[in-house]
């Protein structure tokens, strides 16, 4: 008889394996590298969930191991271990659960003689391990992460912001065309900054109306920055840092002439991909945002950023990270907006935004942008979209999204978005 998701489980433990071993590496990397390519789609979708839930998971999965275990055990073995536990924790069949992560650990030549453990613990958090994990609190952001974050926002915001990140996030769809009906057809929710919310998706490309590309998968609040540079038919418009495109197809379908800009060759293939599924049209350059020239009326730039306010969709990020390029990345954003002002014409708009949740990467570098352009003004009418709220305005004029609002609703990302008029 076949061990029905052992492939899944054995790709979810690689996965953790390279997430949080010594030399750490983002998912994203291990996904783009074909991490997974051999798996059929329903096991690939699988194993990245089974990941992406023990990371949001694991504080309260070591918490619960600690105590059955003298000493930790080899990383592979305690990735087994924490994804058992968490599985187990969260409903899954004991018998199923604990037979197949032995028989990955009895598999492995050098950690088979560790069998006898995996399944001595698996049994004990079988029967002890559901009730204690609904106990125990949301599981905390790293250190080197939770201090920065606790000194910009308040420890009692970042405790709703770290439940958000555990309670992970549903899909969001931005429309080609009719938002009702995309709502309708989903089965989804409209958001009232105009996304569409879809709760237990399953496989995204056999959704109603992805053939087609009636939509694309894009968070709420990824979507916000460009209802606020507002794009007009026919209006020039320069997107910068542009892959993975959604915020490129959001231009392209108001009817803006497109020129989406990424130095990435294999994100920009997405871009293209992307386009071509929904039918619409942008120029793409492949090449640093630093060297584009042009005029043009308005300007997007979503500048590479450390993507603290994606956590809660990409929750390898706190472990696969450390902060030690949080510097070069704030130097880069301040380059890129001076070359990018450069390149607007007098009259014209630029919205900057990150996904951080830094105030380095948000408000003081539009404060700073503000000291080296004589010419640049904040406006602070253009954030007030359909559906934003007053109280995530800020003081220099620009807008701050976070993971703990909309609770009620499943949270939405991290952005900083704000809109720079050039003097006419």
């Amino acid at each position: 008889m076949a061990d029905t998701g052992a492939e899944a489980r054995r790709s979810a433990v690689y996965l953790l394996d390279q997430i949080l071993g010594d030399e750490p590496r983002l998912m994203s990397e291990l996904l783009a590298a074909g991490a997974l390519d051999k798996l059929p789609p329903d096991d690939r979708a699988r194993a990245q969930r089974l990941a992406q839930d023990t990371l949001r998971g694991l504080e309260r999965a070591d918490r619960l191991l600690q105590k059955h275990l003298r000493k930790p055990p080899p990383l592979t073995v305690r990735n087994v271990l924490r994804i058992g536990t968490m599985e187990l924790c969260q409903g899954g069949a004991a018998h199923g659960v604990v037979n197949t992560m032995v028989n990955l650990v009895s598999r492995n030549r050098s950690l088979s003689h560790l069998k006898g453990l995996t399944n001595a613990v698996l049994r004990k958090v079988a029967a002890e391990g559901p009730e204690a994990w609904d106990a125990l609190r949301a599981p905390r952001l790293p250190k080197w992460l939770r201090g920065p974050l606790v000194e910009a926002w308040g420890a009692e915001a970042i405790a709703a912001m770290e439940t958000a990140h555990f309670a992970g996030a549903p899909l969001d769809l931005t429309a080609r065309g009719d938002t009702t009906a995309l709502a309708e057809a989903t089965g989804g929710v409209l958001l009232p900054t105009g996304s569409v919310r879809v709760a237990d998706a399953g496989q995204v490309s056999l959704m109603p109306g992805f053939a087609s590309g009636d939509w694309w998968v894009q968070d709420s609040a990824a979507a916000v920055p460009v209802r606020i540079l507002d794009p007009q038919p026919a209006e020039v418009v320069l997107d910068l840092c542009a892959a993975p495109g959604g915020k490129t197809m959001q231009l392209a379908a108001a009817g803006a002439e497109v020129t989406a800009v990424d130095s990435s060759a294999g994100r920009m293939a997405r871009v293209r991909d992307n386009l071509s599924r929904t039918g619409l049209q942008a120029k793409l350059l492949t090449q640093d945002a630093r060297t584009v020239t042009g005029t043009y009326d308005a300007i997007l730039l979503d500048a590479p950023c450390s993507a603290t306010g994606t956590l809660r969709r990409h929750p390898d990020l706190p472990y696969a990270k450390d902060g030690s390029e949080f510097g070069g990345l704030i130097d880069l954003q301040a380059e890129l907006i001076d070359h990018a002002w450069t390149l607007l014409k007098p009259g014209g708009r630029m919205v900057f935004c990150t996904c951080s949740l830094l105030p380095d990467e948000g408000e003081v570098q539009v404060d700073e942008a503000l000291e080296r352009h004589g010419d640049m003004q904040v406006d602070r009418t253009a954030p007030l979209v359909q559906g934003v709220e007053a109280d995530w305005l800020t003081a220099e004029g620009g807008l701050r999204l976070r993971p703990d609002y909309w609770a009620d609703r499943g949270g939405m990302d991290g952005f900083y978005v704000a809109c720079l008029r050039k003097d006419g």
